[in-house]
């Protein structure tokens, strides 16, 4: 029964940045470590496939509605010891000394946002700040934590935040109402996580995976001259024809999305198997609790259509020094379209990585080799550029 779980020596709680005159003051309440016991609203959604290797009871807690960023939060609270633990690279190769902050700030729309930053041990010196750009679904911690810890751990300040609707932030889970509010919220965290003392002046570079590619795009082309490099892992910045719906379904989407804009109506597949290549990892995927693994809501499938759609057109206008590295088997995005924006990209700095027979999840679901070799490339791109600079 969720009623009897408390979770194991909670960490500190995290702190909230926000105006002092907020008109929502019901979400400065929201606590990190709220008891299940407090909650009589949660329901279970018995139809959640279990995780191998964890208790019914955690397997319940698992199994809670994640609409809304409190339960999630208790969630990820409770699974948190459990996922440090697991059996991947990232986690059992994760550098030491590593100094975490997590907070949450409250964005111009009055949600919060939750924010986390990943610094190098005391006394190495911070060579730029790397904003991370989370994909669809996803969240910016459980498998990053690893990412962001071996980035920080070469002297990188690294910092992240969840999309409005994903993983810890506040909004619906897996809606997105317009696609310029997730571009228009990544500017406003980072504007302020640039200004932070340790990087403040600073080379900035975006970091973006998957749906975060198109986000990181469309802020470089709002505000050309405030990143010094962009690095996409996997971008999604174009639908291949292959994978749009056809024209007159498309039309049909787009009108429902007008009268039920948060229904649940587009089909979804379980992408882990085409997203990990390695089985094992693939097992582990479905640890990430509280990422967004339901049918797509159908404003949001209509939103990243038309995002990506627009990119086509201005994808010829990125100037940034730019790197995209890509699994050559990819099923989910398209590797060719990762060549489309290389080829197209005005850049006079851009490389193209293509690692042969890897998926989707390059830093996630391949051999501990590749995944490893795919960090060191990206580490070396950084270095040279702080070297240059």
């Amino acid at each position: 029964m969720i009623s009897a779980f408390r979770p194991p020596a909670p960490p500190p709680p995290l702190h909230r940045r926000q105006k002092p005159t907020s008109k929502n003051p019901s979400l400065l309440s929201l606590s990190t470590q709220s008891q299940p016991t407090r909650h009589p609203e949660l329901k279970i959604m018995a139809k959640k496939k279990p995780i191998e290797g964890v208790s019914d009871q955690m397997n319940a807690i698992a199994s809670q509605s994640l609409d809304h960023a409190p339960a999630r939060r208790r969630v990820r609270l409770a699974f948190t010891q459990v996922q440090e633990q697991l059996d991947h690279v990232l986690f059992k190769m994760a550098p030491s000394g590593i100094r975490t902050e997590e907070w949450f700030e409250m964005n111009s729309k009055g949600q919060e946002i939750f924010c986390k930053s990943w610094l190098p041990k005391p006394g190495v010196r911070i060579k730029a700040a790397v904003c991370f750009v989370h994909g669809y679904g996803d969240t910016c911690t459980f498998f990053f934590e690893g990412i962001a810890k071996r980035i920080a751990a070469a002297g990188y300040g690294v910092y992240a935040v969840d999309h409005p609707g994903f993983g810890l932030s506040d909004g619906l889970h897996g809606y997105v109402a317009n696609y310029q509010d997730i571009v228009d919220n990544v500017i406003e965290q980072f504007t302020k996580i640039k200004g932070r003392p340790e990087v403040r002046g600073m080379p900035r570079f975006l970091l973006a995976q998957s749906m975060g590619g198109a986000a990181a795009l469309k802020v470089h082309l709002k505000e050309q001259r405030e990143w010094d490099g962009l690095i996409l892992v996997a971008p999604m910045c174009k639908i291949s024809e292959e994978m749009k719906p056809p024209e007159p379904l498309q039309k049909v989407l787009i009108f429902l999305s007008r009268v039920m804009p948060k229904a649940k109506l587009v089909p979804a597949k379980d992408l882990a198997e085409l997203a990990f290549r390695d089985p094992q990892k693939r097992k582990l995927a479905d640890y990430n609790v509280i990422s967004y693994s339901d049918q797509t809501r159908l404003k949001t499938a209509v939103e990243l259509l038309k995002a990506t759609t627009e990119l086509e057109f201005e994808v010829d206008r990125v100037s940034s020094p730019l790197l995209i590295v890509h699994g050559a088997a990819d099923k989910v995005t398209d590797p060719n379209i990762s060549k489309f924006l290389y080829e197209k990209a005005a850049s006079k700095d851009k490389t193209l990585k293509l690692y042969d027979g890897s998926y989707h999840c390059i830093l996630e679901g391949e051999s501990d080799e590749r995944i490893l070799e795919v960090l060191n490339d990206i580490v070396a791109w950084l270095d040279a550029r702080c070297l240059i600079r």
